[in-house]
């Protein structure tokens, strides 16, 4: 299985609204990260990747598989959303077994990789403390553990290190980074430094439409870094 995503003259209307116009590029494995101000149109191309969203023209493959497969696309796609939120009663043991019984998984695989998981993300003390008692932080990576339970090809995370303090965004960030090995991880974010520190290709979306594909050091050129970058080429298309 080719671990890629290619998005070819993706578009997606929302009534005479445009929301992704004639997007198109690839992403291979390790970090790629998705940069754009709120309202650019990056959660409803994360949504479509996800098949939560049906686009409204354009190809889309998700290693291999064409976007349309939404069962087969599941089986290998692991999503976070934003605003991340589940069963806030149950313990964040529970809570992973429950959603390893929903992707099928057997009991004696759900007991292993939950401990595994917890322990990857910093939450293996935390087993039989209840969602609602966790904090931000904790709750996002309690969202990464449970989206790579089923041991998906690639992880999209939306606007994962939002409203974290400085201190829990570096280490969501290694995170994402460790998890990245062997899959692709799609980081959409319009936080300039989450992408700056850890990807070397990235998408640059604004108005619905793709204002850069390519690596983060083409895209930087002789600026300071990629917020100055970033900056100018944002105030090119005001």
């Amino acid at each position: 299985m080719n671990t890629e995503i290619v998005i070819e003259n993706l578009c997606k209307n929302f009534g005479t609204k445009k929301a992704l116009n004639q997007v198109s590029f690839k992403i291979e494995e390790g970090m790629f990260g998705l940069l754009g101000r709120n309202g650019a149109g990056k959660t409803t191309l994360m949504r479509i990747l996800a098949t939560l969203l049906h686009k409204s023209a354009g190809n889309i493959t998700i290693c291999g598989i064409p976007v349309e497969q939404s069962k087969e696309i599941r089986k290998i796609v692991g999503y976070l959303p934003q605003d991340f939120s589940v069963y806030p009663n149950m313990s964040v043991y529970e809570a992973m077994d429950y959603l390893g019984v929903l992707s099928n998984l057997s009991k004696s695989v759900r007991k292993e990789r939950i401990f595994k998981l917890l322990k990857l993300v910093n939450l293996d003390d935390c087993h039989k403390v209840k969602v609602k008692a966790l904090s931000g932080g904790m709750r996002r990576r309690l969202g990464i553990a449970q989206a790579i339970l089923h041991e998906p090809k690639v992880l999209i995370v939306d606007e994962p290190t939002a409203g974290l303090d400085p201190e829990e965004r570096v280490r969501f960030r290694n995170l994402l980074c460790e998890i990245a090995q062997n899959r692709i991880v799609l980081l959409s974010t319009h936080i300039v430094e989450d992408i700056e520190k850890t990807c070397k290709q990235i998408a640059v979306l604004n108005h619905g439409e793709i204002l850069y594909f390519g690596t983060l050091q083409d895209f930087v050129g002789d600026q300071e870094g990629l917020e100055e970058a970033y900056m100018k080429r944002m105030e090119g298309q005001s």
